[in-house]
């Protein structure tokens, strides 16, 4: 077997239909592409959401509210997940990287501490922000907070 004498599998290659090459081709006259419209003209691109003339979707629905480009979102943690996680890990530091190795917070994640549940070891706390009472009963049980 050499090169010059390699060909493609049978039935693998189809000849491409010649439109517009007269009425002995089969495909003259209007070359496949019907009568008048939008489709049968030269340079035709279909709109995205295009839906032939009728009202399209994007068009139909309502309109409300916007998005705020600004917004700042956090994670939240409360108290009584940091005194579980300080009491099976034997910790009294809490960082953020602390709580992504526990699988609480996603990698790049902004951490909130809330004030739900109750408190009873020193900890010293890190996150990105606090409630006031969070803070509170951090400070409360002989513990720190650091931003």
């Amino acid at each position: 077997m050499e090169l010059h004498n390699l060909k493609p599998a049978p039935g693998s290659n189809k000849d491409s239909k010649r439109i517009g090459r007269g009425p002995g081709s089969g495909y003259g006259g209007t070359s496949t592409r019907g009568h008048k419209g939008a489709k049968s003209r030269s340079g035709y691109k279909r709109k995205i959401g295009f839906e032939g003339g009728q009202m399209p979707l994007q068009r139909r629905l309502p309109k409300f509210g916007f998005k705020n480009i600004n917004k700042v979102s956090y994670k939240a943690i409360n108290l009584d997940a940091l005194e579980t996680l300080a009491e099976s890990a034997n910790i009294s530091k809490i960082t953020v990287e602390t709580l992504r190795e526990a699988g609480l917070v996603s990698k790049n994640a902004l951490v909130k501490i809330l004030g739900n549940g109750s408190l009873t070891r020193a900890l010293e706390v890190q996150a990105d922000a606090f409630s006031k009472k969070a803070e509170e009963a951090i400070k409360a049980a002989g513990g720190s907070i650091n931003k």
